[in-house]
């Protein structure tokens, strides 16, 4: 293993020293720098674009982003005339219409560039000067936009998510990044209470049409919550900030019954913004596999093998609905406050077709099942901020107080029915129902201060807490064969409350010596989780055992940049993270739907304590750019779901437990590729290796294993406004904790054609092959069961997407005769 990650650093350390040579090479003489600031705030613009063009031909020269604290340094600039025009999403594009470099003059400071609030639609702007950069590099987190993602468009937050690099969704719908589990997932950087906080849900619920940008914060910092195995990733909603009245509109239809709505208003003037959102997703899904089991010691009456068939069908509606206010005090002194509602309700239909069978494949038992399942909830959040600007534009104090509430309420009905060997129907019938109602509440408190210290140090410090509070109720009642009423089974019913807190506070450090920068921070928690299981028995009577989870831990984090000349850099890190167990994996509800392969909550689980160091080198060429991270995680108490040798009757359990240690460690490259007029592509791979140790209690051998994940999208410009994207990703087979998931692939497609400049067209089909199958093996002492499920299938979506807005401000009259040339949303500096 050790050999492996030497290898590994080996490899990305010589790869950074070849490439800083090739580029100390290359270096030319001239050079243009300076700052952008927003002319109303005099805050910093960080990732605003910096364009250099040929004054006569106006071909783009070289694009850049500013960096945090919006600075910028165009370099290898030859002898001639040009013009740099700065732009930013909402803001006024900043245009210098001659800019010499000669062999008198190689060097240029712009200083500092205020940008004002844009006075019109600026839609055009991007596209024309600087293209929205689908990918941007912080200190401690990658930003991708996704809002012109045309594979993606009229599927869910689900279906987007697969095309962000690093990545990955599974037949659940649960996420990983990197290939590890136990990822963070926020919405507008705060926990959702949408299906009771159940991430996979929530994900289902919100179309991607709605989302702006998603970020991924591999090795988070001691500012971030310290939650999340393999790291936080933040979804960011749409919200117009462009400054009068503007709107848009998305209407989606697609095959089997598939629809989505969304619309984004807003208003802004100088003293407030008014923004509303509303979605409507009514998504169907269709699925199917099998689920067989082989038992290689004798269980009752000779059964040797299980098969299953299964035949799905899911729907889920809901209704996401988000205002706001944005109100401005003073100059630097804003208060907002933001209300969103989520309605969802859920459908789903299973039919099991089962085959027990002995050893010479005569049939035992034969039987169907249906699964029957409904779902309703309702949640909302509300949320007050408070930001304070100072004198100097880096200082700034801002508040926030959120509250969120949601009520999710599931009934299931499981109808057996047995036949005999001919086919023919036994007069033997199993029904089981089971209602399932859960109420969560949610309370966080959070003030973070920045302090500016010298030209590029700042302090940060604050103290967040928060509180969640969860209600669970389970009751189960089963036909009687004696006379046909239903009896309340205490076995599969219970009572599960719990109240988990965190309380923290944390201070970060960030300064620069010329092109070395570095960051130091500390964050302490301490946290309680108190748990009340409620178990019922032979006389339904209830007793509650309690149950508590308190530590107290110092989570540092270390980052150290430096930066090369011809917009490269290094970077090392490392930080503590954490992984609280909660919602299902806490739940000892029993889970009988799937009448052989039983699942279970486990309330004793302890949290994972993960500590992940990272070694990161970025380049960016005028027509490329990439990004390269070696990482190690070891994972210690890590949380495996694990499955129990079959009882007497074939029925196995399914429950997380705490094994021992997990170590994973790999090499990620993310490249984004511009070198054609009419293409480019972003690739996406991701190499790693995993060992977890071994645990005789569950037994559980130690295992080891390479894997890797790759992605591939390519988008064309086509001729009459119409732009193409295709995109294709491979998981090869990996190695689990008692087997292997095998390899699967997939090729989804897209088109646009823009019939005006406010209005386009477009239509995508994803996963056009059918080939995102989920299947694993799994081996224990007694039994190998094979897994497969295809969930989804090919799925296509025709959209028509609408802009429109009148701003409040007009450009002016009587331009100077080197603003002639400008459209009306530039403005020489």
């Amino acid at each position: 293993m050790r050999h492996i990650i030497n290898k590994v650093l080996l490899f990305t350390l010589t790869f950074c020293i070849i490439t800083v040579k090739i580029s100390a090479q290359t270096t030319g003489e001239g050079k243009i720098s300076g700052r952008i600031l927003d002319a109303q705030t005099n805050e910093t613009i960080p990732f605003a674009s910096a364009l250099l063009l040929d004054r006569k031909t106006k071909a783009n020269i070289k694009i850049i982003q500013t960096d945090v604290n919006g600075a910028f340094t165009i370099t290898n600039i030859p002898n001639g005339v040009y013009t740099f025009k700065a732009s930013y999403v909402g803001f006024q594009t900043m245009v210098r219409d001659s800019v010499s470099i000669s062999n008198t003059v190689k060097t240029v400071n712009f200083g500092d560039i205020k940008m004002r609030q844009a006075k019109g639609n600026i839609l055009n702007e991007v596209t024309i000067t600087a293209p929205k950069a689908t990918m941007q590099l912080g200190i401690d987190k990658k930003i991708f936009s996704v809002d012109q993602s045309l594979v993606s468009e009229g599927g869910s937050a689900t279906d987007l998510l697969q095309n962000v690099p690093s990545v990955q969704t599974d037949i659940e719908g649960n996420v990983s990044l990197r290939g590890s589990s136990g990822v963070r997932v926020l919405i507008d950087g705060k926990p959702s209470l949408i299906a009771g906080g159940n991430v996979a849900q929530i994900l289902q619920s919100i179309p991607a049409s709605s989302i702006e940008s998603v970020e991924l914060i591999t090795n988070p910092s001691a500012k971030y919550d310290a939650e999340g195995q393999s790291g936080i990733i933040n979804i960011v909603l749409k919200k117009n900030k462009k400054l009068g009245f503007n709107g848009s509109l998305a209407l989606t239809g697609g095959n089997r019954e598939n629809y989505n709505a969304s619309t984004n208003l807003s208003f802004q003037n100088s003293k407030v913004n008014l923004f509303g959102n509303y979605s409507y997703r009514h998504g169907y899904r269709i699925g199917n596999g099998f689920n067989n089991i082989t038992y290689l010691s004798p269980v009752a009456g000779g059964l040797a093998f299980t098969n299953q068939n299964n035949d799905s069908r899911d729907l889920n509606i809901g209704h996401n609905v988000k205002a706001g206010l944005d109100y401005y005090l003073a100059e630097k002194t804003t208060i907002s406050f933001a209300a969103g509602f989520n309605n969802r309700t859920g459908e789903e239909s299973e039919l099991l077709n089962i085959n027990q069978l002995g050893i010479n494949l005569n049939p035992l038992s034969l039987s169907n099942r249906t699964n029957d399942e409904t779902q309703k909830n309702n949640s909302y959040d509300l949320n007050l901020d408070f930001y304070q600007k100072f004198k100097n534009p880096r200082e700034e104090l801002t508040a926030n107080f959120s509250f969120s509430e949601g009520n999710n309420d599931n009934y299931q009905i499981y109808n057996t029915n047995f036949y005999n060997s001919n086919g023919n129907a036994i007069n033997d019938l199993d029904i089981q129902r089971t209602d399932r109602d859960s109420y969560n509440k949610n309370y966080t408190a959070q003030v973070d201060y920045t302090k500016p210290l010298g030209e590029f140090g700042k302090i940060e410090a604050g103290y967040r807490s928060q509180v969640r509070i969860s209600e669970s109720f389970t009751f189960a009642d089963q036909l009687s064969p004696v006379d046909g009423s239903f009896n309340f089974n205490y076995a599969l019913s219970n009572d599960f409350n719990n109240k988990d807190q965190v309380h923290a506070v944390y201070a970060n450090y960030q300064n620069q010596i010329k092109n070395f920068g570095y960051q130091i921070g500390l964050r302490a928690e301490d946290a309680l989780l108190e748990t009340q299981l409620g178990a019922y028995d032979i006389n339904s009577n209830i007793n509650f055992t309690p149950g508590k989870v308190a530590y107290t831990r110092i989570y540092p984090s270390v980052f150290l940049t430096q930066k090369f000349e011809g917009e490269q850099q290094v970077q090392v890190s490392y930080s503590r993270r954490v992984n609280r167990p909660r919602g299902w994996d806490t739940n000892p509800f029993l889970d009988v739907s799937d009448p052989f392969n039983y699942r279970q909550g486990n309330p004793n689980l302890q949290p994972e304590d993960v500590h992940a160091f990272e070694l990161s080198y970025s380049k960016f060429w005028d027509k490329m750019s990439l990004i390269s991270s070696a990482y190690l995680r070891q994972t210690n108490d890590v949380i495996q779901r694990i499955r129990t040798e079959p009882d007497q009757n074939g029925i196995t359990i399914t429950t997380p437990q705490n094994l021992t240690r997990n170590i994973a460690s790999g090499l990620e490259l993310i490249g984004k590729f511009d070198l054609f007029k009419n293409w480019n592509f972003t690739a996406n791979v991701n190499l790693y290796q995993s060992k977890i140790q071994g645990v005789p209690a569950f037994g559980i051998l130690e295992n080891s294993g390479f894997s890797y994940n790759a992605n591939l999208t390519n988008n064309f410009t086509l001729p009459y406004g119409i732009t193409l994207q295709i995109r294709g990703d491979y998981r090869a087979r990996e190695v689990m904790a008692q087997g292997i998931r095998r390899a699967m692939y997939g090729l989804d497609g897209g088109a646009k054609y823009d019939i005006n400049k406010k209005a386009s067209l477009s239509l995508n089909v994803r996963d056009i092959f059918a080939s995102r199958r989920w299947q694993m093996e799994t081996i224990g002492t007694t039994s190998i069961q094979d897994f497969s499920r295809l969930w989804g299938g090919t799925q296509a979506n025709l959209t028509f997407s609408y802009r429109f807005g009148k701003t409040d401000f007009m450009p002016k009259k009587g331009k100077k005769p080197e603003e002639q040339n400008n459209r009306p949303d530039e403005e020489n500096f």
